[in-house]
């Protein structure tokens, strides 16, 4: 197996991206104004908020952002109002807070102690060694990523495909064995393999986690030889991984740790639409795309009024990078989720 590494870094917004055998393994965005004492590995002074014995957690105040979960299992005998050091071990998801580790006691107010690493040291840490891609390249490879990561249904080599979604209680990840002919049991069996292959990779790039249902095609399986494959496909997620017997009904369940922020929970509002921010970064690298391929040109882009109103914390840094000849016009007419790029 052969990963790479690439870093977008886009006005408001940084993008890297893991590759496994050419294909996109993990998309991490980092964007500018996003809390940093909410990602994964920062260090903070929180406050215990709450104690709620009957969720058997503890709320903590981490100053800025959602309050952070501490399992009661960990706390220690702690009491409302503590001051205590913790650790982000896993983001904030959906409507759930970050979860952290207590690292001990510790005085004053919530703050940021020691930051999460810089986005390079992260991806480093996923293939060590591997010399990171910038520039066009590596943007090429986070928008395939980010298309990648946000599509619902995926082709598996040699035919088949899985559709991955996540409910509220689980992620489900369907098994479709297609169209194709030739000796049916052979083509089973080699899809079911491909099918837990790519589902571990596509859950790693679209940071879901937690229990995950995979609905295997056919019947009589090799419980062994598909539990061993799910175990090596796994691998990289570890530890914390833990794989069930597959049921009569063809179903392999297991459960992966939860690290990172889904990317869905990142790119979309609570409507599940694309967000206006979304929108909006997407218009910022399109504007620089343009004014980098024609350095004289005059820009004119014009989206939705939402959209347009996310982009002011970002124009200085656009400006930084192609100057002052763009402009951003609104029109109420414009589709939420799209936006147009003109050069004159």
């Amino acid at each position: 197996m052969k990963r790479a590494l690439y870093l977008d870094q886009a006005p408001g917004e940084s993008r890297g991206v893991v590759t496994l055998d050419g294909r996109p393994e993990r998309l991490l965005i980092q964007r500018t104004d996003d809390p940093p004492g909410q990602r994964l590995g920062a260090v903070l002074v929180g406050r215990v908020r709450r104690v709620d014995r009957s969720l058997a957690s503890l709320f903590i105040d981490l100053g800025e952002g959602p309050d952070a979960v501490l399992p009661l299992s960990g706390a220690g005998g702690l009491a409302e109002g503590a001051a205590i050091e913790v650790e982000i071990a896993a983001e904030a998801h959906a409507e759930k807070g970050a979860v952290v580790r207590l690292l001990g006691p510790s005085e004053g107010p919530p703050r940021l102690l020691r930051p999460a690493l810089a986005l390079e040291n992260l991806l480093a840490g996923f293939a060590p060694g591997v010399a990171l891609v910038t520039g066009d390249r590596a943007r090429a490879a986070a928008d395939i990523a980010e298309a990648a990561a946000l599509a619902i249904e995926h082709a598996l080599p040699g035919g088949g495909s899985i559709a991955v979604e996540p409910t509220r209680a689980l992620v489900a990840v369907d098994v479709d064995l297609g169209a194709a002919s030739g000796d049916a049991r052979r083509r089973v069996r080699a899809v079911n393999f491909a099918a837990i292959d790519h589902a571990a990779r596509l859950l790693r790039l679209k940071a879901l986690a937690g229990i995950v249902a995979i609905d295997l095609v056919g019947t009589g399986h090799d419980g062994a030889a598909l539990t061993a494959a799910a175990k090596a496909a796994f691998a990289a997620d570890e530890p914390g991984v833990s794989i069930g017997p597959i049921s009569r009904f063809g179903l392999l369940q297991l459960v992966t740790p939860r690290r990172f922020r889904p990317v869905h929970d990142i790119m979309f509002g609570p409507d599940g639409a694309t967000s206006p921010r979304t929108v909006g970064l997407r218009l910022l690298r399109a504007l620089e795309r343009e004014g980098r391929a024609d350095g004289g040109a005059r820009l004119m882009a014009t989206c939705a009024p939402a959209v347009a109103e996310t982009l002011a914390p970002y124009i200085g840094e656009l400006t930084g990078r192609i100057g002052g000849r763009f402009e951003i016009m609104t029109n109420d007419a414009s589709p939420p989720d799209r936006f147009e790029v003109t050069a004159r």
